[in-house]
């Protein structure tokens, strides 16, 4: 656990960076601050690890003040993982992985087998130990200063902003590596982003500060969107919260239009053959969607390049938001849903989906309610 006791920080020219912070990240689950540009989250990070030295308040690891901790141990305790990943150019990748082990004295042997782990645990071949990082991409760098941050398997990582610097794919992909590798370790993280879609992925609990340098709201992502504390927070998270939140609501089971659908290398009689409304959906050999063909624009057998993919694939039984992106984002406007392992089970429309958003929004009434409200139901009489 990691405990901030209105702690502040005022810089030498007079800026006050952080305000009588005051929160709690409990151990084993990930808080993220968020915010506006200058509202103190990076120094708030950095205070934990004594990089910065807080004005007033008192940081606690556990029961410990770190204030009367000795540095370099406090340090090697806790993983860090910035933007770039601030690998050493010269070393290398097994070698910037070893680096803590190294420090705190593990033997060599020890120390590379560490990282030969770690690299596997975080997606890359074992191939890529002697490279050097300049011979990497940057999210396979960001995959490495991950490794980094856990070779000495710390109980607590503060990362800043670790995935802002990749393109949108790559990102979400070192996401979801990120959340799979949480699932496993249970690290206690403060994760700091300024972008809130991040943070309402990632986070168990997410503090929102002001650009003034203290807290506006600490709560789960659930609470956030549903019940912002007031018109700044309300801003900040969007005002398309409304249908984020749908990402917290389990999709029910929808009742699914059988798809019509073709493999690779259906003949273009084949494909006008399945097609509804126009459209016809293309699968591999698994019955896995690979995407939408329109057949009376074709006259060749069906090949990979001439398929619209515009359409997202949601799971049977995930979020709702996933279910109604999928049937919007579908140039069939039919919504894909598979099964665990990807295979189709059916299509929901829009509507459909719809119809059951606001079915849950739908207040329960109970028998007073009803009189209230003049809408008792009339008792039948006997004939």
């Amino acid at each position: 656990m990691i405990r901030f006791d209105a702690v502040s920080k005022q810089f030498p020219d007079g800026t006050k960076a952080v305000d009588e912070l005051t929160l709690e990240a409990p151990t084993g689950k990930i808080t993220v601050l968020v915010g506006p540009s200058g509202c103190g989250k990076t120094t708030s990070l950095r205070m934990i690890n004594r990089m910065i030295t807080p004005t007033d308040g008192r940081i606690w690891i556990d029961d410990q003040d770190t204030a009367e901790m000795d540095e370099a141990q406090l340090r090697r305790g806790i993983g860090y993982v910035i933007q770039h990943a601030g690998l050493f150019p010269h070393r290398t990748i097994v070698a910037n992985i070893a680096t803590v082990p190294m420090l705190l004295g593990w033997g060599r042997r020890k120390a590379e087998s560490r990282a030969l782990e770690l690299l596997e645990r975080v997606g890359l071949p074992a191939s890529y130990a002697k490279r050097y990082p300049a011979q990497l991409s940057g999210g396979q760098q960001q995959r490495v200063g991950v490794a980094r941050a856990l070779a000495a398997d710390p109980p607590i990582m503060l990362m800043d902003e670790p995935f802002s610097a990749v393109d949108p794919i790559v990102r979400e992909q070192l996401q979801d590596e990120f959340l799979r590798l949480q699932g496993d370790l249970g690290k206690t993280i403060v994760f700091v982003t300024h972008d809130i879609e991040e943070a309402i992925k990632l986070g168990d609990q997410i503090a929102v500060l002001r650009g003034s340098g203290n807290l506006a709201q600490l709560s789960d992502p659930a609470q956030l969107l549903a019940h912002p504390v007031d018109d700044f927070v309300a801003d900040f998270v969007g005002k398309d919260r409304g249908y984020r939140a749908l990402s917290f609501q389990q999709s029910p089971q929808f009742p699914l239009s059988r798809e019509s659908s073709v493999p690779l290398g259906a003949t273009p009689e084949q494909a006008a053959a399945a097609a509804r409304d126009g459209w016809v959906l293309v699968l591999d050999a698994d019955r896995r969607p690979l995407g939408w063909i329109e057949p009376d624009r074709i006259t060749a057998p069906v090949r990979s390049e001439m398929l619209a993919r515009g359409g997202t694939v949601a799971t049977a039984g995930g979020p709702l938001r996933n279910a109604l992106d999928a049937a919007l984002s579908s140039p069939s406007r039919r919504g894909v849903i598979v099964d665990d392992q990807g295979a189709l089970l059916g299509t929901v429309r829009a509507y459909e989906v719809l119809a059951e958003i606001e079915e849950r929004a739908r207040p329960e009434l109970d028998e007073a309610d009803l009189e209230r409200a003049g809408l008792r139901p009339v008792e039948e009489t006997p004939e």
